[in-house]
């Protein structure tokens, strides 16, 4: 299983690659397609949008094809889209082609959580963590790639170009060690399984988790320089640095997640580090200092590490089957309501910005962080009593 693991562990990476690498470019394709900030606005919707309508499929496909195939199948349409992104010369193109890369990110990130559930039953060790440091780096990667390539004077066909050779390298050599489950048999029980879901509160529960997840990191990701630059009179290569710091605090406490899952548990980490994210967030909001601003940012990075990780670790766990397989549906469920996140976190902490201040806003975001406290402890209970219902069932049953 380590040639399956380590497979999997690069396609997170590759996945962040994906998505570190055409965002940062986006002064240059705003400058092709002469598009207002307004504008702009909307057409970088069409990400969210595609994003949230894949996941809401996802599940259904690994159930039926396999996440290897999804995966694959991801990942060809990134080779496809990347380079058109690249040439687009308006606004309605640049949506469209967004709408297609956001598809084809959230179809990756449902079928490799699939694959890495599948890893983590068969190894029986709590790696989901240290596969989302796989993303993190990955993302580093390529912001630092579209960094280059930009200081440079790179043109966007030949940097996404290469970009998507290496999405087609990485993908065709390390396609075959990713592990296969069998698809599911095409049952009138799976046909309706989507509706049960709807009424699982343990399932919501864990998609909370992961949008307040979302919500703060779409807050760091997009509000954190601007914040260090206005609110706390930095240099805006200073300001750049608040994200990186984030990010990078972020990926390395993934990558002991499974000691430090194996040694607290589930449930007190994502505590644990939800009340951290929102000391840091609040403390960056509050006192006026630049080493504070850094540190607070930090402690959110570390805090975060496991939030979205372990809620959809968790979501394939509710979903096992009684054979060992199964939550595949599960997972796209929780990743949809995470994704929400995503594509409502940025206008809403702009609109409490203009409400109130930057300052506010972020400390609010500290606040969003700290719900995941309860919430996880919610939602620990509500797994509890679906195993209790189940266990008095099977004792009806025999």
């Amino acid at each position: 299983m380590r040639s399956a693991g380590l497979s999997v562990f690069l396609f997170f990476a590759l996945n962040g690659l994906i998505a570190g690498s055409w965002a940062p470019r986006m002064p240059t394709l705003a400058d092709q397609i002469d598009a207002s900030h307004g504008v702009l606005g909307l057409a970088l919707l069409g990400a969210s949008v595609g994003m949230i309508s894949a996941a809401s499929v996802s599940g259904r496909l690994c159930t039926r094809f396999g996440a290897r195939a999804t995966m694959m199948t991801s990942a060809l349409i990134g080779v496809v889209t990347l380079p058109v992104l690249a040439s687009v010369t308006s606004p309605l193109q640049l949506g469209l082609m967004l709408v297609l890369l956001g598809a084809c990110f959230g179809m990756f990130d449902v079928a490799m959580n699939v694959a890495a559930v599948t890893v983590i039953r068969r190894t029986e060790r709590p790696l989901m963590p240290v596969f989302h440091a796989g993303f993190s780096f990955g993302a580093l990667a390529g912001s630092l790639g579209a960094a280059v390539a930009a200081g440079h004077h790179v043109g966007l066909v030949p940097h996404f170009l290469l970009v998507s050779v290496v999405m087609l390298a990485v993908s065709v050599v390390l396609i075959r060690y990713v592990p296969r489950e069998e698809p599911a048999p095409d049952t009138g029980a799976h046909a309706g399984l989507d509706r049960r879901m709807l009424r699982r509160p343990v399932l919501w529960l864990l998609g909370l988790i992961a949008m307040f997840s979302a919500l703060v990191e779409g807050a760091n990701g997009d509000w954190s320089a601007l914040f260090s630059v206005r609110e706390r009179g930095m240099s805006e290569a200073a300001g750049a640095v608040t994200f990186s710091v984030f990010c990078v605090v972020m990926a390395v406490v993934r990558l002991a997640g499974e000691q430090i899952e194996r040694r607290f548990g589930a449930v007190r980490i994502l505590v644990a580090g939800a009340l951290l994210a929102g000391v840091g967030m609040l403390a960056a909001a509050i006192l006026p200092f630049a080493w504070v601003t850094y540190a607070g940012f930090a402690l959110a990075g570390g805090g975060l590490a496991f939030a979205f990780p372990v809620a959809l670790d968790l979501a394939g766990a509710v979903g096992r089957r009684g054979d060992g397989t199964g939550g595949e549906r599960e997972i796209g469920f929780v990743t949809t309501i995470a994704y929400s996140g995503f594509l409502i976190g940025p206008p809403m902490i702009g609109g409490i910005a203009q409400l109130t201040s930057l300052e506010f806003a972020i400390g609010f975001s500290g606040v969003l962080a700290m719900l995941i406290a309860p919430v996880a402890l919610g939602s620990a209970a509500a797994r509890r009593r679906e195993e209790e219902q189940a266990a008095q069932e099977f004792s009806k049953v025999s």
